[in-house]
């Protein structure tokens, strides 16, 4: 069974992976790469990927997929949308779903897609992204929000991998009790929590020094890598000394 409880059958040899997840695509391009044989446009990780390309996380060519005749397509609960998942379990196509909201969940997870899903043994970089993580060291607390999006104005909601990632350095989200994952919220109550960080990474809406500070005068902003702070891939094994000196 996948993560979302689907029986999946998968064949005992697994020779052909798409992928429909951007850090998936590149677990699998880190760990298996000869099999992998399709991923999204947006799949931009490892540099120089030369595989069939298959549109977007949301909006997928399903004739692509389909016609690559893959042992295996990996998916993502809050990434990829149901019907898609269906068209494609209903066209005779294994479909493997993850789901992810903690570092723990994405060890887990990770190291059961490689097993089941792919057939292939545990990559090494895991058990690197999990010593990595199992200190990751941190200063004093501080309390933060995390947009992710403007006109509107959206943030970092409760049960996100990237709350878990950021609690565990030493940031706790002001937003992990909200009763929706990723909120909209108005400018002006952002300010008015004065978090003593704003983190501001650069997905999926790209902020940068000139694009999202001036928005929060007097409060300290990071801006950050978003694949550090919401990938679960090899990004892993750097992240936690990365995330830190950009977090300040």
């Amino acid at each position: 069974m996948d993560d979302t409880g689907a029986v999946v059958k998968i064949p005992g040899t697994v020779r052909r992976i798409v992928s429909l997840v951007p850090s998936l695509t590149e677990s699998v391009a880190a760990t298996v790469p000869e099999a992998l044989v399709g991923a999204t446009d947006w799949c931009s990780h490892p540099a120089g990927l030369d595989v069939a390309r298959v549109r977007g996380t949301k909006n997928p060519d399903l004739d692509a997929i389909i016609q690559l005749r893959p042992d295996v397509v990996l998916a993502n609960a809050e990434e990829n949308r149901p019907p898609d998942i269906e068209a494609l379990r209903q066209a005779g196509i294994p479909v493997w779903v993850t789901r992810i909201e903690t570092l723990e969940q994405a060890f887990a997870s990770l190291d059961r897609m490689f097993a089941y899903a792919c057939r292939t043994g545990r990559p090494g970089w895991l058990d690197a992204a999990e010593e990595a993580w199992r200190a990751p060291g941190q200063g004093p607390r501080r309390t933060a929000i995390v947009p992710i999006w403007r006109r509107p104005w959206m943030v970092v909601g409760r049960d996100t991998f990237t709350g878990d990632v950021l609690r565990r350095l030493g940031v706790d989200n002001l937003y992990a009790g909200h009763t929706e994952r990723y909120p909209k919220i108005p400018l002006a109550e952002l300010v008015e929590r004065r978090p003593e960080l704003v983190v501001l990474p650069d997905e999926p809406y790209a902020f940068t020094e000139t694009d999202g500070p001036e928005a929060f005068p007097g409060l300290d902003c990071a801006l950050v890598s978003g694949r550090l702070l919401t990938w679960y891939g090899p990004s892993l094994v750097d992240a936690p000394a990365l995330l830190r000196r950009a977090l300040g």
